[in-house]
């Protein structure tokens, strides 16, 4: 579906409510329906729809037994644990957990849900098409493109038989020494809530359909406004600012219907004009402001609120498996990969002893049953349809080249130096000119992109096998290091250099360092030296995750 434009009145309506309303509308027969199921649970089988456990702590009979509602796999998570798994053995791993949740002793049977993190890509998978991160996407400004890989990222999801991903990211950041930044599409609110919102319509596309996999709006909210860009730290910003920039594109999300948020790891002190704390909202995972008085009675979410990876664990008095704090706060589903079982538990004592009420939990899984009923799987499991198990799925060739081309962002050229002539014999210098992995960045194949060789990407070009391509291996000449090559008879350096590859947490950079490239890579700054000033132009090519 697309949604109607986004406008500057709609931001303007988030600072004091309704906003604007969540889509789809309610539906009478769908919500009787949603009452007859619950009405047929048992405390323990509600508490399991509510338990998301990773799919390495957790087997398809562990998932039958303890009546388990959904499964992730986490960034470097596999079938098997084989990095190189195919798309067979993902699809056959999605049935097995698929079947599991059917045959359980519920009265009703609830299908599983699977999320993952497809980001860019459904880049968990081996052999499929990666994208740029949101932050070349950004730089493209182009909506339609944005909505065209979202659907693209749907079909090659749905072909490994899985019918949720992660996505969109819409933080607008404040700050590029966050970890995350690439995530971000802008740090320009407008932007985000455009192209997020174009995320969310071509994931989502038709909900039930074959080619639709429910979308996420995350982190919420405010984790690009963290001090000093420090992950899962403090945002300190006033009520508007909060809400009017950091909340700009969760207003348009919900507006194209996105049917899952997931809570953010960063806190809120609420600032006045002056900076001046005028209310601690503690961890996002525990604050019932955000989650139910804005989120779902202000802004009108009616689909599920899922915490972020032992989020829980991080709220005042709670751990990872125990927290009645963020259950009342609004989390509805739990992910909690490894103690699962010992949440489950957890909160069925919580439970009993009145910690949690009973409508707390019949709510939270009555959202649970909404996004599934919306999604369609009481008719068709989501590795069912008419993609399931496709190789074609996974590749978007054409449409990731046309990605890349539009993402790029020319900061210079000086004395016309490009385009080069296909008749130019090059030299072609740099750690990244032949590294995907360097090329591709973080939250692919692994969680951080580390470990990973050209090998990992069999339909993919560096940047120097590109160029060898395009002129023949006669005209390019590559030195990683630029060591003792002399410059006699180049037409040009092309000079590959950037970040190597970081997800959260180890992406950022802390004090006292800087966004000055060269401090934190000395050996882009001596490749560069080597072949500056001496009478050959020099193209650099950076490869970031931010502005550097």
């Amino acid at each position: 579906m697309i949604s109607a434009p986004f406008t500057e009145s709609d931001m303007a309506g988030l600072t004091q409510g309704p906003g604007v309303p969540s889509a789809p509308p309610r539906d009478a027969i769908l919500e009787a329906r949603i009452a007859r199921i619950l009405d047929g649970m048992t405390l323990a089988q509600k508490v399991g729809q509510m338990t998301q456990p990773d799919i390495r702590w957790i087997t398809p009979d562990e998932v039958r037994a303890y009546r388990i509602g959904s499964v992730l796999n986490g960034g470097g998570a596999w079938p098997r644990g084989d990095k190189h798994a195919s798309l067979a053995d993902w699809l056959a791993l999605a049935r097995a957990y698929e079947a599991a949740a059917l045959a359980t002793d519920l009265a009703t049977s609830v299908p599983l849900l699977w999320g993952t993190d497809a980001v860019h890509g459904h880049s968990n998978l081996f052999g499929a098409t990666v994208f740029p991160h949101n932050i070349g996407l950004g730089a493209t400004g182009d909506e339609a493109l944005v909505r065209e890989i979202g659907a693209a990222t749907a079909r090659a999801v749905r072909a490994s038989g899985i019918g949720w991903t992660f996505a969109p990211t819409l933080a607008v950041v404040r700050d590029a020494r966050w970890g995350r930044t690439y995530e971000s599409y802008s740090e320009a609110p407008g932007l985000v809530a455009r192209l997020g919102r174009a995320a969310v319509e071509g994931l989502q596309g038709t909900l039930g359909a074959d080619d639709s996999v429910l979308a996420c709006a995350k982190h919420y909210i405010g984790d690009g406004g963290t001090e000093g860009g420090r992950d899962q730290g403090i945002n300190r910003a006033t009520g508007e600012e909060m809400f009017r920039s950091h909340g700009a594109g969760y207003a348009s999300a919900l507006a194209a219907g996105v049917q899952t948020v997931m809570a953010s790891f960063n806190s809120w002190q609420e600032t006045d004009t002056d900076g001046k704390v005028v209310h601690d909202h503690g961890k996002l995972h525990g604050s019932r402001h955000l989650l139910t008085e804005v989120l779902k009675e202000r802004w009108g979410f009616d689909g599920l609120v899922v915490s972020d990876w032992n989020g829980v664990g991080q709220v005042a008095g709670c751990s990872n498996s125990r927290c009645a704090a963020a259950l009342n706060a609004g989390i509805d589903m739990v992910m909690v990969p490894e103690q699962w079982r010992e949440f489950i538990a957890d909160t069925i004592a919580l439970v009993e002893a009145g910690d949690v009420p009973l409508a707390r939990i019949d709510d939270a899984v009555s959202r649970i049953l909404r996004v599934k009923l919306r999604a369609g799987l009481f008719e068709q499991a989501s590795s069912q349809g008419r993609w399931a198990g496709r190789p074609d799925a996974l590749a978007a060739r054409t449409l990731a080249r046309r990605a890349v081309r539009q993402s790029l962002v020319l900061l210079k050229n000086n004395a016309g130096v490009l385009p080069l002539a296909r008749s130019n014999r090059l030299l072609v210098v740099g750690k990244s000119a032949d590294s995907l992995q360097n090329q591709t960045g973080g939250w692919t194949l692994t969680w951080q992109g580390t470990g990973n060789a050209n090998s990992d990407f069999p339909a993919g070009h560096s940047v120097l096998a590109g160029l060898r391509q395009a002129l023949g291996d006669d005209r390019v000449v590559f030195s990683a290091t630029a060591e003792g090559v002399d410059l006699a008879g180049f037409d040009a350096v092309i000079a590959v250099l950037g970040e190597t590859p970081y997800a959260e947490g180890a992406g950022d950079i802390p004090p006292p360092g800087t966004l000055h490239h060269t401090s934190r890579h000395p050996e882009d700054l001596a490749v560069l030296q080597r072949v500056a000033g001496r009478g050959v132009p020099v193209i650099t090519l950076l490869l970031a995750g931010r502005p550097l």
